[in-house]
């Protein structure tokens, strides 16, 4: 699933992007951001509507002349006419500030079944199975399937470097915490876990992985840069 959020709050764009981990994530702080990253292949746009160069009301009639794409408004106006007013626009629905990022996620999906076409979209295996399929600059990696190539050439993985792959790529463009990253993949509820150890598997990444875009982000932790040529 592709995802839009058109969120000026860097915080709360960022914790929606991370909230949706596994998913295609495209940020945009404003309107000209979200135009330039906009594509038809988008399933949904988060969409806030008090932004730093114009009105997401607006925004949302553009995008409604073009495309049929799911749209949630979220924003701080919570009267009773500016939700009217949301919807009116051509908004599948409409969140007021403060919200819960589970409900948020709910309500995603009750869209997203609603909308004809989407699982295709997302990508399924045959079986109905999703399909998690991530492709960038000569590599890629089937979670699903559990098959990773690089120049067409398989590479064998271990179950923590393919976390810490998974978890990069699905945050691509999104800096990950040392913290974070070791809370996430170390889940057998080990008590300890060496300070090394994340650095060491990110290392043995980038030995087995030669140019993959896994940037050290210093004092905070990694990231994987988007590329041309991704997709998840």
């Amino acid at each position: 699933m592709k995802i839009l959020i058109v969120e000026d709050d860097h915080a709360l764009n960022n914790g929606i992007a991370l909230s949706f981990h596994g998913e295609d994530i495209l940020q945009a702080f404003s309107i000209a951001e979200a135009r330039s990253l906009f594509e038809e292949s988008i399933d949904l746009i988060i969409l806030d509507i008090n932004l730093p160069d114009g009105s997401g009301l607006d925004y949302c009639r553009e995008v409604r002349k073009k495309s049929k794409v799911a749209i949630i408004f979220l924003t701080a106006n919570d009267m009773e006419v500016d939700i009217v007013a949301g919807l009116e626009t051509g908004a599948d629905d409409y969140i007021t500030k403060p919200f819960s990022l589970m409900v948020l996620r709910a309500r995603v999906n009750a869209i997203l079944r609603r909308k004809p076409g989407q699982e295709e979209k997302s990508g399924m295996y045959q079986d109905g199975s999703r399909k998690e399929l991530f492709e960038q600059n000569g590599f890629s990696f089937d979670f699903g399937e559990m098959v990773f190539l690089a120049d067409g050439n398989p590479v064998e993985l271990s179950k923590t470097e393919q976390r810490l792959l998974k978890l990069l790529v699905s945050h691509k463009g999104i800096t990950l915490s040392r913290e974070m990253l070791i809370d996430r993949i170390w889940t057998d509820g080990a008590e300890f876990v060496e300070e090394n150890a994340l650095s060491v598997a990110v290392n043995r990444l980038r030995s087995k992985l030669p140019g993959i875009p896994i940037k050290t982000v210093y004092g905070i932790g990694y990231v994987w840069e988007n590329g041309k040529d991704c997709n998840m």
